[in-house]
């Protein structure tokens, strides 16, 4: 036994000698600005032993082999000598974990119990020089489209504020940059469908009174990802609330409503969205729509009448009308006791109807499923007997198509 732990000091002092060395080599070539990637690597190696997971020596020499080689970059920058600017950001990047890294095990408790970082003011002082360079990072990456480098960075910037190692500098409450680079992580993380990271400073995010509405807009695409209908619906709601004029939110909470056949809802947003524009075509084709569902056709005829006044050429304004002339001599021939009594009021609804279709034949000639069944019926009221025959044909096609 004795032998036994002869022989395990022998090995320990081998390998803390090493040890030693490599630390003592690293230094000097973070010292003479030489071999600085190797310095790194060599300490990241040291680390992945887990007797030296508390050596803050290794930790401080890694930090200052990373610091080096970004404080030579950004010299090359400067200077407008020939760099690799991603190369650069993602130094910084790795230089500001490198010191977080070292601030954790210069903050553990001493034998005593007491926290009394050595090397904290010093560190956040010379970080705090280059920090904005995260943000800056960030933003190259946005427009290079890397958004994986862009989210890093960004997310990195932000964290600084959670960091017990920039607690002086009082990040939290005083950023001007911070809403900004969190409205870039929601892109970012939305960009990598990654909806966990895109929510995780969303908040913030939408502080930014200039990417508010932009948030506002990933984010309900972020809840509709994340199969979270209720946000989805809450965010659309407060988008439309701020920006009543958006076609985005608009449309998305007509999308919605109309296709859970929720039309009171549906039509106190179209009213509402027209108190801020009564001219709009889009709001006013959104409550024709709403109109023809509830089955209110003469109200739906008035709405689309006012449109293609405005505007003559929106093909389905011409449609929505011509099918509610159409259901209403449809509704009035079943519900009434004698049709011979109605006759005339009957006929007039398919003369209505006619121009109507007929133009949205005229201006949509594809969508033969929407127009040919209608004209079909219109003709054959009407006594057409040519258009009738014609539209008999195209019918027997589509059918014998399908």
């Amino acid at each position: 036994m004795r032998h036994f732990f002869l022989f395990v000091t022998i090995i320990l002092s081998i390998t803390t000698s090493a040890q030693k060395k490599e630390i003592s080599q690293a230094r000097s070539d973070i010292k003479s600005r030489s071999n600085l990637e190797q310095a790194e690597t060599s300490m990241r190696n040291l680390l992945k032993d887990s007797v030296n997971r508390q050596n803050i020596k290794i930790y401080e020499t890694l930090a200052n082999a990373v610091s080096a080689q970004y404080e030579v970059a950004n010299e090359k920058l400067y200077l407008k000598e020939g760099y690799d600017t991603v190369a650069f950001f993602n130094t910084a990047h790795k230089m500001f974990i490198a010191y977080e890294s070292l601030d954790s095990i210069d903050a553990l408790p001493d034998k005593k119990g007491r926290i009394k970082p050595k090397y904290r003011k010093k560190n956040a002082e010379y970080l705090d020089k280059y920090r904005r360079n995260l943000y800056n990072g960030g933003l190259f990456f946005i427009n290079k489209k890397n958004y994986e480098s862009a989210y890093k960075l960004m997310d990195s910037y932000l964290d600084c504020a959670q960091q017990p190692l920039f607690e002086v500098n009082k990040y939290i409450n005083d950023d001007q940059l911070a809403s900004s680079a969190a409205f870039w992580t929601v892109v970012s993380g939305y960009k990598l469908n990654r909806p966990d990271s895109a929510l995780k400073y969303h908040e913030l995010a939408l502080s930014n009174r200039n990417y508010r509405r932009r948030a506002l807009q990933y984010l309900s695409d972020i809840y509709l990802i994340k199969g979270d209908t209720a946000k989805y619906i809450e965010t659309l709601n407060l988008g439309f609330k701020e920006n009543k004029k958006s076609k985005f939110f608009f449309l998305r909470l007509m999308d919605y409503y109309n296709g859970k056949n929720q039309l009171d809802k549906a039509m106190a947003i179209v009213d509402t969205a027209l108190i801020s524009d009564k001219d709009n075509v889009l709001f006013l084709f959104a409550k024709s729509n709403i109109l023809l569902n509830m089955g209110s056709y003469q109200e739906c005829v008035t709405v689309c009448d006012t449109i293609l006044k405005k505007n003559n050429s929106f093909p389905d304004v011409y449609y929505n009308a011509g099918v509610s002339y159409l259901n209403l001599a449809i509704d009035l021939e079943k519900t009434t006791i004698s049709k011979r009594k109605n006759r005339t009021q009957i006929i007039d609804y398919y003369k209505k109807s006619l121009p109507y279709m007929e133009k949205y034949r005229e201006m949509c000639p594809n969508e033969k499923d929407k127009w040919a069944p209608s004209l079909y019926n219109i003709y054959l009221k009407l006594n057409m007997g040519r258009q009738f025959d014609e539209m008999n044909s195209i019918l027997q096609n589509i059918h014998g198509k399908k």
